[in-house]
């Protein structure tokens, strides 16, 4: 039996909603031809705290924290086509969602 071909494509943003929209319109269009999709899977959610004082001058006790949040979901794409490939490429996604593709 031959090895399957597979494409993952990991899309990442701070906005949970972004993402899931994005990741529902590229599914949408690999649907259009005849690949395996299996996704999206949504991957551990990234937090990262910082902490600043709330005073420019004393009272180091007094501190405030902020948290960002990255969300990320992760589509996989079994025996692709070409045609999977050149309609993946001519997608255009927003600048709040980064887009990282192995193959």
């Amino acid at each position: 039996m031959a090895a399957q071909q597979k494409i993952r494509i990991k899309l990442k943003s701070y906005d949970h909603s972004l993402v899931d929209k994005w990741a529902e319109k590229i599914i949408d269009v690999v649907k259009q031809t005849d690949a395996i999709i299996s996704g999206p899977i949504p991957l551990p959610t990234e937090s990262q705290i910082y902490t600043v004082n709330r005073s420019p001058h004393v009272d180091k006790k007094s501190r405030e924290q902020f948290v960002v949040a990255s969300h990320k979901r992760l589509i996989e794409i079994i025996n692709p086509s070409g045609k999977t490939i050149d309609l993946l490429m001519k997608l255009e996604l927003p600048s709040g969602v980064d887009v990282e593709i192995k193959g």
